[in-house]
């Protein structure tokens, strides 16, 4: 079975899937990989045609299905200096390295891989192989699918959203939510700057108000909050602005993130920014030149995992694997997302979320097997 998964693995590193581009090319191979088992497969395209959320099932068309989940976007890899070639899966040393070998096609090669397995068996209980667009930038793609499932007379009972995590069970991770803010001012000659407004000064102020939003929101940690770190976090990830050293910037762009533990500190966060850009920013700015503005454009904003007290997903997997601890991680998935919908769901995946992103990201070959053979038990446990 591992050199059937190694073989499907080579050919999804293959497709160049940065979530700037189209994931198409893939879609179609893994549908095919479904279809030729006897999978029904639904594509759901975006708004542009060139990307495609991918439903497969085998088994019954009844609810209280398993999901089997993946993203199948990866990160870029320009700027990164890679010791083989990205795009291209090599075997060394007991790894497989190549981009998107952890985060996370190396899950999605196994429950392909397992596929034929399901299929062989009249199963009591349908599972669903569900792999989207465009979680990178924020989980476009399963955002748009739960809302088409959110519809429908059947919802699965049970998702495993196959994220690097050791094959840890998680429970509970952090939400994500991203924003780029746009700060327009008046450009004019740097020896009179009271004469224009500078964009990269005000933003500037923006930011400062963002770190010290990110100090107070230690305060506001949940006793026995169980993330690390225990609080909602806030990241400043890009500034650009300006032309040269003698000119007023008049534009200027600030790219940050933050990470809720719960809704009402992202809801906190958000009100005290919008009254301090006008109430504040906006007055200076305007004072000086009336059509100066500020906007923000939501990138994506996906909610958190939260753990729950009965969570089939968790028995499920804990019975297959023997695990009885529980697991929180800081970094954000789709799983909120199926959570949402009303279906129990774990993150549970091989690879370490420490090599995701990273230039010769790598998955251990003995995480792939441990995946694997869980898989290969639960197709087992599936069987009427």
């Amino acid at each position: 079975m591992l050199d059937r998964t190694e073989e499907i693995l080579r050919q999804l590193i293959a497709f160049p899937t940065v979530s700037a581009d189209s994931n198409l090319d893939m879609i179609h191979y893994v549908a095919n990989l479904l279809e030729d088992v006897g999978a029904k497969i639904e594509l759901h395209h975006d708004a542009t045609h060139k990307k495609a959320n991918l439903v497969a099932t085998i088994g019954p068309d009844i609810g209280g299905g398993i999901v089997l989940s993946g993203h199948s976007d990866v990160v870029p890899v320009a700027d990164q200096t890679w010791q083989t070639d990205p795009f291209e899966l090599v075997e060394k040393d007991g790894r497989y390295f190549g981009r998107g070998t952890c985060d996370m096609k190396g899950f999605i090669a196994a429950a392909l891989a397992l596929a034929p397995k399901f299929a062989a068996h009249e199963l009591k209980r349908p599972v669903h192989f569900i792999f989207t667009y465009d979680e990178e930038v924020g989980c476009l793609g399963a955002r748009d699918l739960v809302e088409i499932l959110r519809h429908r007379p059947h919802l699965p009972a049970a998702a495993i959203v196959g994220e690097p995590t050791m094959m840890k069970i998680v429970e509970g991770h952090k939400g994500c939510c991203e924003y780029s803010v746009f700060f327009t001012g008046r450009a004019g000659h740097g020896s009179r700057p009271e004469a224009g407004v500078n964009a990269a000064e005000y933003a500037t102020r923006y930011v400062s108000k963002l770190l010290e939003l990110r100090e107070a929101l230690k305060q506001r940690a949940p006793k026995n909050s169980p993330f690390d770190p225990p609080w909602t976090t806030i990241n400043v990830g890009r500034i650009e602005g300006g032309s040269a050293h003698n000119v007023i910037c008049n534009h200027t762009e600030v790219d940050w993130e933050m990470r809720p533990i719960d809704p009402a500190d992202a809801d906190w966060v958000k009100d005290i920014l919008h009254t301090f850009c006008s109430d504040e920013l906006l007055p200076d700015m305007r004072k000086v030149w009336p059509d100066s503005n500020i906007t923000t454009r939501t990138i994506g904003e996906v909610i958190g995992l939260t753990p729950v007290q009965s969570n089939e997903a968790r028995e499920i997997v804990a019975a297959l694997t023997g695990q009885n601890d529980r697991h929180y991680v800081a970094f954000g998935t789709e799983a909120g997302l199926f959570q949402d919908l009303g279906v129990a769901t774990i993150v549970c995946g091989p690879g370490s979320i420490e090599q995701a992103h990273k230039p010769d990201e790598f998955l251990d070959i003995g995480q792939m097997q441990q995946c694997l053979t869980m898989l290969d038990k639960l197709a087992h446990s599936m069987r009427a």
